[in-house]
């Protein structure tokens, strides 16, 4: 099959940065968003072009509905159509409720839950058509068994909601050649550690130690290879045997 080519939401730093790059290393052609005034995508660029040398990066503020629909056709126009999506990007706001705002609402459904739902508008009709495609979205750990956390009333409400797009999804879409998963990274707290450093590193889940940017793009890897189309509807923990949603 010819290269694919991978969408990769929020790449310009994080756990997203090093999804892309290991993407890349596969053989998968990329492209990636990045908030607009937030981290530049210089350096994801300057990782990608030894493996893809045509990788682009397009501005997104994915809190705004239209914002997914404006990044596939810019991405498409550069690079042809998507066969696989990583939407990596998702905001956390950390607080007891009684302390959050509508704004915190608004803030954590538009660019958790309704982002994931604009991207699904703008990439399936093209993957329906091309009866095929990778979608891969981020929860929170614990989100699809809606695992409660203190400070996450609005986080957690999001991510559950995505959990459960997604495997709805996973269902109507599979008959086209089309797979959806979800990766829940654990409480992995460095998001540039590799897995060398990050072993190196207490923590409190039942391995011990803490889990690195190289775990959860693993994860996604497996999600969205070629041969792995029958697999979908998986919710992947990427934890170390955590249970809740933060050590």
């Amino acid at each position: 099959m010819p290269s694919r080519l991978a969408l990769v939401t929020g790449a310009a730093a994080g756990l997203a940065k090093g999804i892309a790059v290991r993407l890349a290393e596969r053989g998968d052609r990329v492209a990636f968003t990045y908030r607009p005034g937030g981290t530049p995508p210089d350096a994801t660029l300057a990782l990608l072009r030894p493996h893809d040398d045509g990788a682009v990066a397009v501005p997104a503020d994915f809190e705004r509905f239209e914002a997914a629909a404006e990044a596939v056709q810019a991405v498409e126009a550069a690079r042809g159509p998507v066969d696989i999506l990583v939407h990596a990007v998702g905001p956390i706001v950390v607080k007891r409720f009684a302390r959050c705002t509508p704004d915190d609402y608004r803030a954590m459904i538009d660019a958790n839950l309704a982002s994931a739902v604009a991207l699904a508008f703008a990439l399936l009709p093209g993957m329906r058509e091309r009866r095929y495609g990778r979608l891969v979205y981020f929860g929170m750990n614990g989100a699809s068994v809606t695992q409660p956390a203190r400070g996450m009333a609005l986080y957690g409400a999001a991510k559950a909601g995505l959990v459960s797009f997604a495997r709805t999804l996973a269902l109507e879409e599979a008959a086209h050649g089309i797979s959806v998963n979800v990766i829940e990274p654990g409480d992995i707290r460095d998001k540039d550690a590799g897995r060398a450093a990050a072993r190196s590193q207490a923590a409190n889940n039942p391995t011990g130690h803490a889990g690195s940017w190289e775990d959860v793009a693993a994860a996604v890897l497996f999600a969205s290879a070629e041969e792995n189309g029958f697999l979908s509807g998986m919710v992947l923990g990427v934890n170390g045997g955590l249970t809740g949603p933060h050590e």
